[in-house]
Order: C-alpha cells, then structure tokens, then sequence
C-alpha cells in the first residue's frame, strides 16, 4: 500500500525480486521506494513485504537538521501504523531489534531488493460437499448373522 500522501503520485504493487531506492517524489512531499531507473513511479508494499538494503539503514532525525542516524540493520518488514490517524503518515519499516521508522524518515537513495510478499489471504471455502447417497448393501447369504439362544447360563 501508499501512504495517503502519494495518491497523486503514480504507483505500482511490489513484486518480489524488485530492485528499490528510496526517494523523494517530485510532485509529492513525502519519501517513499521506487524502482530503480524508475524514479518517477512510486512502488507500493503490502504490509508484511521483507525487504533487504544493500548496506545499513540510514535515517533522518524527525526535526531534520540533526545528524544521519545508522540503524545498523539491513532487514526490514514493511508495516502500517497509526491507521486510525487519517492525516498521519503510516508506511513505516520494522527491524529485527523491533524498532519501527516511518518511510518519511529514511535518508533519499538507499537500495533494497523485495524478497517476499505477505501470502494473500484467500477465502476459505466453507461449503460442505453434497451428501452421499446411502449404501443399499444386502449381506450374502454366507454373512448372516444367526443368534441362537443361550441354554444354560441362566440363575448359575
């Protein structure tokens, strides 16, 4: 998924084996992925997607003028926070140590590689399969089954 600030932006869905760069879209005030050679076409992740960056992470400090922060991770598990906050950024990326960074706070041009997709959810098929017809099964004459009576056992 976009974030709400790049609907204006054009887009496309991941697919696994997509080389990204982190960017700043020109018409957009916001940082997101695109493609690489593709600048201009923002490319949307589904929570869940793994990404992997060809070196550390890097960050920009909330306010912006204070120093690059390296994360120290290269892996990375795309999410949506704050989805209740209609007019608050959610595209964020949570790290192996569990830390959580908006895409707005990622430094422009890092590369990373889209290595798998959530598994999508499909529906389950509750339908039950159409009975059976009854079995008209008659025993042989050979499985009859023959009672006799007990003599004998009767009060000893």
């Amino acid at each position: 998924m976009c974030d709400y600030s790049l609907e204006r932006v054009q887009s496309r869905p991941a697919k696994v084996g997509d080389q990204l760069m982190s960017t700043t879209f020109g018409n957009a005030i916001t940082r997101g992925f695109a493609a690489i050679g593709n600048p201009d076409v923002a490319v949307c992740l589904a929570p869940g997607t793994e990404l992997a960056f060809d070196s550390d992470v890097e960050c920009e400090h909330p306010l912006g003028s204070f120093p690059i922060e390296n994360l120290g991770e290269k892996t990375a598990r795309f999410r949506q926070i704050n989805s209740d906050r209609k007019y608050e950024h959610h595209d964020a990326l949570e790290f192996p140590s569990g830390r959580i960074v908006l895409l707005t706070r990622l430094r422009p041009g890092q590369h990373a590689s889209v290595l798998q997709l959530p598994i999508a959810s499909s529906p389950v098929d509750t339908t039950l399969p159409p009975p059976r017809e009854p079995l008209d099964v008659q025993p042989s004459p050979s499985e009859k089954l023959v009672l006799l009576p007990l003599i004998g056992f009767a009060g000893r």
